[in-house]
């Protein structure tokens, strides 16, 4: 069902997952305030690995805090979640805080970065946040209000933004790095932002570049 910004927020507050729009070239997403509540939307084990969203200053610094990251590399971190809006792995250390845990695997925890300006009144009253892809097993994220009322189970809300613009391009869901402690970078699976690159050794190369004094 469509939602506005209090509906979603609404149904966060009650444990409910609700699908929310990214910019283009992003697919939508679904989120919720437990792992569990984001695996049962999208029809897959409820103990299934998800994302922690990145969008709060606090809970990036606990993260960083927690990962194993030289002081350039977790500089480097807040950068690539905040400009490039990428999804990122990162090493964390066996002390990490235990909500972390339910997007860790192999002492790798997975973060995801968007944080676009028209969702954030919903964000914010959430600091703590788990994503994942607004999909259903099976399916492609969905890219459209449209796709994701079709997809998810009735009732799922779905917050629909009138300013969400009308130019619409080729969605993909966010590509993946992986980010070494010592700020090397690999790709870990590729998606929108790499995507307008040759390849992704072109990709990488560009963001060492970008990057070069962080």
């Amino acid at each position: 069902m469509i939602v506005d910004v209090e509906g979603a927020r609404d149904a966060l507050g009650r444990g409910e997952a609700v699908v929310l729009p990214n910019p283009a070239p992003l697919t939508h997403v679904v989120t919720a305030t437990t792992p569990a509540a984001v695996n049962a939307a999208k029809g897959r084990p409820v103990d299934q690995a998800v994302a922690v969203w990145a969008h709060s200053p606090d809970v990036v610094t606990a993260i960083t805090s927690a990962a194993t990251l030289e002081q350039a590399a977790a500089a480097l971190a807040r950068r690539l979640l905040a400009d490039e809006h990428v999804t990122l792995l990162v090493p964390v250390s066996p002390g990490a805080p235990g909500w972390l845990a339910p997007a860790t695997r192999d002492g790798w925890a997975l973060l995801f970065g968007a944080r676009w300006t028209p969702v954030r009144p919903v964000l914010d009253s959430f600091p703590l946040l788990y994503v994942s892809s607004a999909n259903r097993t099976g399916h492609q994220p969905a890219s459209t209000t449209a796709d994701a009322l079709g997809m998810f189970p009735p009732g799922t809300p779905v917050l629909e933004l009138a300013d969400r613009g009308r130019a619409e391009r080729v969605r993909r869901a966010t590509t993946t790095l992986r980010l070494h402690p010592d700020g090397s970078l690999g790709l870990h699976r590729r998606g929108a932002q790499d995507h307008p690159h040759r390849d992704a050794a072109a990709y990488l190369d560009h963001l060492r570049s970008r990057y070069a004094e962080s």
